[in-house]
């Protein structure tokens, strides 16, 4: 079983068309957010319990569960019984919009994924690098056969793989690319206003983040028209710096 989820909401076109992709690979069990959580990182709600809705996704005849919790959540959920059986893959799609370079410590989309690494199965992030354009068709069917490839062949399971798919059409699409997260320059800005009484309240706001990346990595990959994958691991340890470290002396 694949169990499919997103950051987008329950609703976003880009989780329907994914799970009807996937469901030509294995049974599927969609559980997803009931509202958008872009950004929102690797959330666990512990402090509420959390409600769950069986519906039918958009547009289609397929059933879902839609949680009011937050992407990892709805992994959670499913390891922990909601799924009918264990899942042996987590595919986590499709993003509007790429997740790059340090993306991926803020992304949903990507922390769904990391859940269901930290539950002991491999998992897919998928994303259409496009803020404003999105034609789903081709990322939802590399995504079925990247999944088909991936429980096949095996892949561990401390590892996910992050997708980011040029947009445009199929034909312009240049090729697959196994890359290295590449380096983000973000635009954030601080956005102060008052409301009606006269009070302070602040938006993080500014442009699309930027970079254009060295050759290798998925920045430069998708920029030249390339599917990027980059495989990605949960320890983020500096194992360079360890024995360095060790050598300062430092007492208790």
């Amino acid at each position: 079983m694949i169990l499919v989820t997103n950051d987008d909401g329950i609703d976003s076109p880009g989780l329907v068309a994914l799970a009807r992709a996937l469901t030509s690979v294995e049974e599927i069990c969609v559980i997803a957010p009931n509202r958008n959580w872009t950004a929102a990182g690797h959330t666990k709600t512990l402090d509420r319990p959390l409600r769950v809705a069986e519906i039918t996704l958009p547009g289609s005849r397929l059933k879902a569960f839609s949680s009011d919790g937050s992407p990892s959540d709805c992994v959670a959920l499913g390891f922990l019984g909601l799924a009918p059986e264990r899942p042996r893959l987590v595919v986590s799609g499709i993003n509007t919009g790429p997740n790059m370079g340090s993306d991926i410590t803020y992304s949903g989309t990507v922390s769904a994924a990391m859940e269901g690494v930290v539950s002991g199965v491999p998992a897919i992030a998928i994303s259409l690098a496009d803020y404003y354009q999105w034609d789903f068709h081709y990322a939802a069917q590399f995504a079925a056969r990247l999944a088909r490839r991936v429980l096949k062949s095996g892949l561990e399971r401390d590892v996910l793989l992050n997708v980011n798919v040029p947009s445009g059409r199929r034909t312009d699409i240049r090729g697959v690319q196994v890359t290295r997260l590449g380096r983000r320059e973000y635009n954030d800005e601080l956005i102060r206003r008052k409301d009606p009484f006269g009070r302070d309240y602040f938006w993080i706001g500014g442009g699309p983040p930027g970079g254009t990346g060295e050759p290798g990595t998925d920045l430069h990959a998708v920029a030249a028209g390339y599917v990027s994958i980059t495989p990605v691991q949960l320890d983020l340890t500096n194992h360079d710096l360890i024995e360095h470290i060790a050598t300062w002396g430092l007492k208790a």
